[in-house]
């Protein structure tokens, strides 16, 4: 078994979404595993969502920097929307300060930041995750973490009980992210440098397939990747 890779036969642990309104699917498990290419830091079956407006696009404005430089997140439809606790739990981890990154579309604005991922990396969790809260739940406890949360908008603490549907933070660009969105995932140890990552599945959601007139319940499931508008 490769290192950071949970037993296959592990069942799925069930969340709730983590926030109201309409999100699109950027990485998913339900079309590779592991999902973000890599088994760590517990990423394997890791789930990345990105707000998105009533026509479904990511940002509601495009410009010459969106095709030449970096943008300012204000302008992306998830920035500062609430994220909820998709789980009853425990807060053991609640990280604040990282800054929100300026987001890129443009190539041009990806080449420096990809030439940058080796610093973020010797930097630490919190130059990757951002400013993330993990939670605890179940017993023995798995843990859920939820990453890139807007600086200083975390509204718990640890050791604090929470219930589903809580707010927790706001949608950020903090961390190793190139526009505001909220990255999932559930992992079997709280240090996210040394997890490995938990299969998981998301229960009672309208799922809406690109050039579909309606959208479908699904009772649980993982959320199928659509290419962005």
């Amino acid at each position: 078994m490769t290192v950071g890779q949970a037993p296959p036969d592990r069942a799925p642990v069930v969340l709730a979404l983590p926030f109201e309104g309409r999100w699109l699917v950027r990485n998913s498990p339900a079309r590779r595993v592991p999902s973000h290419g890599v088994d760590l830091p517990g990423e394997r079956y890791a789930i990345d969502f990105v707000g998105v407006d009533e026509r479904g696009r990511p940002a509601r404005r495009r410009d010459w920097r969106t095709a030449f430089a970096t943008e300012p997140p204000e302008r992306f439809a998830g920035f500062g929307r609430p994220i909820l606790a998709p789980v009853d739990g425990e807060v053991v981890v609640a990280h604040d300060g990282e800054p929100d990154h300026e987001a890129r579309r443009s190539q041009l604005a990806l080449v420096p930041y990809a030439l940058g991922q080796a610093s973020r990396l010797r930097r630490g969790v919190g130059a990757i995750a951002g400013n993330h809260v993990v939670l605890a739940t179940g017993d023995p406890p798995v843990y859920v973490a939820l990453v890139h949360l807007q600086a200083g908008s975390l509204a718990v603490r640890v050791r604090e009980r929470v219930v589903t549907g809580q707010p927790l933070a706001r949608c950020g660009s903090s961390g190793n992210s190139t526009q505001p969105h909220v990255h999932v995932q559930v992992m079997d140890d709280v240090d996210l440098a040394a997890a490995r990552g938990v299969p998981m599945a998301f229960r009672d959601f309208l799922e809406r397939r690109r050039g579909a007139r309606d959208a479908v319940l699904r009772r649980e499931g993982v959320p199928a990747v659509e290419p962005s508008p």
